[in-house]
């Protein structure tokens, strides 16, 4: 049986995203590296990942960004769809590092969080 896939959206300059990355290839693993900054999931990936994570849009966002508040993001009323929206063209605002397993999601916060989902 083949191993699964493993995925990472990384960003290179956060602490926890190249922990994360470390324990992975500490264990043999070569991830798929998508740098997300650069090549940010698309709506419908987002919101695969967010409910596969068990979270809600608001609790995959980064509060402190400044496009945060910039765009008024901490409106209650916003709905999610708007939310994911906002994270697809604003992916600064996207919690990391998410490692994909297979159908399995974990948001490395922290980095070893990340070693739940490994078969």
């Amino acid at each position: 049986m083949a191993a699964e896939p493993v995925v990472i959206y990384h960003n290179p300059r956060c602490s926890k995203s190249r922990a994360a990355l470390k324990l992975l290839e500490e264990r043999g693993i070569q991830p798929r590296i998508v740098k997300y900054l650069e090549t940010p999931p698309d709506h419908a990936t987002l919101k695969s990942l967010l409910e596969r994570l068990g979270m809600k849009p608001r609790e995959l966002m980064r509060r402190k960004e400044k496009e945060y508040k910039a765009l008024g993001l901490d409106d209650p009323s916003l709905g999610d769809e708007a939310l994911i929206d906002a994270m697809v063209k604003h992916p600064r605002l996207i919690e990391r590092p998410i490692v994909v397993v297979g159908d399995r999601v974990a948001l490395g916060r922290p980095p070893e969080k990340v070693l739940e989902i490994l078969p």
